[in-house]
């Protein structure tokens, strides 16, 4: 049903177009390293390995935006690609530590010049002389944000 008249358009609020760059931002990413066979959450679980082969399963699902049981998921399938393997932790039998193999460091580097020109998109819309002030603005509301859930779940 249409309304006559003059149409009036609502202004979008912050949470919206915070949530609109994210999901253009994580649809790109998925459609650049489908060819791949890896979603955003695998190439940041694999960027997090390479980074520190100790990692824990809890800091893996914290680095790539998921819950522990989903990073169980996502490793396991990283694992039967080959990408990855997980092996005991000398000292504690129930943690695996996970390891880039040869493919896995192969195609993470193919991932990440795929993420880095999407990003290079960021930094171009943005624009040289904003790109230090929008990073520490999206910093600023990220903090705000956790401080703001800390406190609430301190409050309960």
């Amino acid at each position: 049903m249409s309304r006559s008249g003059p149409s009036t358009q609502l202004q979008p609020s912050l949470g919206y177009l915070l949530r609109r760059a994210q999901h253009a931002f994580r649809t790109r990413i998925d459609d650049s390293l489908r060819p791949l066979g890896l979603t955003a959450p695998q190439y940041a679980a694999m960027a997090a390995v390479e980074a520190d082969e100790g990692i824990s399963n809890a800091e893996l699902a914290r680095a790539a935006f998921v819950t522990a049981q989903s990073m169980q998921g996502i490793l396991a399938n990283l694992e039967r690609k080959r990408l990855l393997t997980r092996n005991a932790h000398p000292g504690h039998g129930r943690i695996r530590c996970s390891e880039l193999t040869a493919r896995g460091r192969a195609i993470l580097a193919q991932a990440r010049l795929r993420v880095q020109k999407i990003e290079q998109l960021l930094a171009e819309a943005v624009g040289p002389d904003l790109r230090a002030q929008f990073e520490a603005l999206l910093s600023r509301c990220a903090n705000t944000l956790d401080g703001a859930a800390l406190s609430s779940a301190r409050s309960r």
